[in-house]
């Protein structure tokens, strides 16, 4: 369990950071960059949380933990026999978000357009974490391009950014429909 006494160690003040296995890098290193990606999307979806209830909410709570244990993995470094053993995302967790996606799928129209990251307030929102979301997932493909991590990582990044868009398009569902891209309308 974590016990957090200090806020400020100031060991971080020249530009470098701790990992999960004690290591030391640069605040700049792609593992960090991956991971403060994951971070910044977990509290984007708080946001979303604030325009969401019921099973919406409880879907988002969820996935902010799930969003940890990511953080948790990509900031321990795949190590053979190491010290005790790290936490690392499983493809359970891919599986429940993929189960979700058909579920909520199911519920919508079929697309004929592409649709504007538009709407409700929640769709807005939802959309903007897709766009975080693929950016973590690209961020930890060019952490996976220069070290061995958890591929299930990547997995899981790929079906989460899935998720928001028909969890968006069902918000809008709910508040009168997509809005859709309409080619060529402002020539």
């Amino acid at each position: 369990m974590v016990k957090l006494t200090r806020i400020y160690t100031r060991t971080g003040d020249a530009g470098q950071t701790m990992l999960g296995d004690g290591s030391r890098v640069a605040k700049t290193d792609a593992r960090v960059t991956a991971y403060g990606t994951v971070d910044e999307l977990n509290a984007l979806l708080g946001i979303c949380r604030l325009h969401a209830a019921g099973p919406l909410d409880q879907a988002l709570a969820r996935i902010q933990n799930d969003l940890f244990d990511v953080g948790a993995d990509l900031c321990t470094p795949e190590q053979e026999d190491p010290p005790y053993e790290p936490l690392r995302v499983v493809a359970a967790q891919t599986t429940w978000l993929e189960q979700e996606i058909d579920r909520v799928n199911a519920g919508l129209e079929t697309l004929r357009s592409f649709v504007l990251p538009a709407g409700s307030p929640a769709a807005a929102h939802l959309h903007h974490a897709r766009t975080v979301a693929r950016r973590a997932e690209r961020d930890t493909a060019a952490l996976a391009s220069m070290t061995p991590i958890n591929e299930e990582v990547l997995r899981y990044l790929n079906r989460l950014s899935d998720y928001l868009f028909v969890l968006a398009r069902d918000a809008n569902r709910e508040a009168g429909g997509d809005v859709l891209w309409l080619p060529g309308e402002n020539r």
